[in-house]
């Protein structure tokens, strides 16, 4: 990979460079500032960067920031937050600007190693899914042509409080005990889901989840909540500062904003997703990964909610036309 580290610190530049440098075959650059990061982007002649370095705390921009600057035209290059502010709002910032990864200070080397190891990883998908010349999604201009499994974690741009998967995953597992005592996993699902897919383009299906991640998030939008879609129609959340939701309320709140939207298949039909909502988990005394086990906890039981629904309805008219 091509790495660009941005710290204020000279001594921890010299040491990313001689980390990176002994143990790995990747490329670095260093600067020393948000301005000076943004002059190299700019003017490189030599290919893009594969996966960026930022420090928070720097004069004038900071690396939140700076982050978010790197997001308006760069949606899937890996930012690793590598920095000595382990309080949770700065935790919180970082993840929703757009960080994938986040990193404390002082740092352990075998630590950043697996960090870059994973970026490294994304990086590779990233470039197996990269198309040319391609129908793109609706207001991302991003290519989506390639083929999208039913249980892909799609990455969803663009929308205020919706993250990346991994980067949801990564952020519950920067939490401490402490930090997670008032936080709430929830999902939602959406209902015939795998019919949807099987009908759809890639980039009709892409569209499709966008729109209703947007009115999902809509509808948290008062709440301080963080949410990624992680596959088969499944949407994880994660709620903070002591709120559990209702979540099946909050899914009737959902389906009524999808029943006055107006969603249609590039044929020009209208299609009417809905979802389900399951029960809420509480992150309490969990860490590590427990917290990722109350994520899963939390879509599977969305899941069985769909099902149970379409179960439901299917009885309902069984019993009609037998009556």
């Amino acid at each position: 990979m091509r790495i660009l580290a941005v710290d204020d610190d000279p001594i921890i530049l010299e040491l990313l460079r001689q980390f990176v440098e002994s143990t790995t075959d990747h490329a670095l650059v260093t600067v020393s500032s948000a301005a000076d990061a943004r002059s190299v982007i700019a003017g490189s002649t030599d290919g893009s960067f594969d996966c960026f370095l930022l420090d928070i705390q720097m004069p004038e921009t900071d690396g939140i920031e700076l982050c978010r600057h790197l997001r308006k035209t760069d949606t899937n290059t890996p930012v690793v937050m590598l920095t000595a502010m382990n309080e949770r709002s700065y935790i919180d910032r970082a993840f929703r600007a757009g960080a994938t990864d986040y990193v404390t200070k002082p740092f352990e080397v075998y630590e950043l190693a697996a960090r870059l190891t994973a970026a490294e990883a994304l990086v590779a998908v990233n470039r197996q899914a990269a198309t040319v010349s391609v129908p793109t999604a609706r207001k991302t201009g991003v290519a989506i042509d390639h083929p999208i499994e039913l249980n892909d974690p799609l990455t969803i741009y663009d929308v205020e409080g919706v993250i990346e998967h991994s980067a949801l995953e990564n952020y519950l597992q920067q939490l401490g005990r402490s930090a997670l005592f008032g936080s709430t996993a929830f999902a939602f699902s959406i209902r015939e889901i795998a019919a949807y897919h099987a009908r759809m383009s890639p980039f009709e299906f892409h569209c499709m989840i966008t729109d209703v991640a947007e009115i999902m998030a809509d509808a948290l939008s008062h709440r301080s909540a963080l949410m990624s879609y992680v596959g088969s129609g499944s949407y994880a959340c994660v709620a903070e500062k002591g709120w559990r939701p209702d979540s099946k309320q909050l899914a009737g709140r959902v389906n009524y904003a999808l029943a006055m939207s107006e969603l249609y298949l590039n044929s020009g039909e209208r299609i009417e997703p809905r979802v389900c909502g399951g029960d809420a988990v509480r992150m309490i005394w969990r860490s590590g990964t427990a917290t990722l086990d109350a994520l899963g906890e939390a879509v599977a039981s969305a899941e069985r909610e769909t099902v149970d629904r379409e179960k439901y309805l299917d009885d309902f008219w069984y019993m009609g036309q037998s009556a």
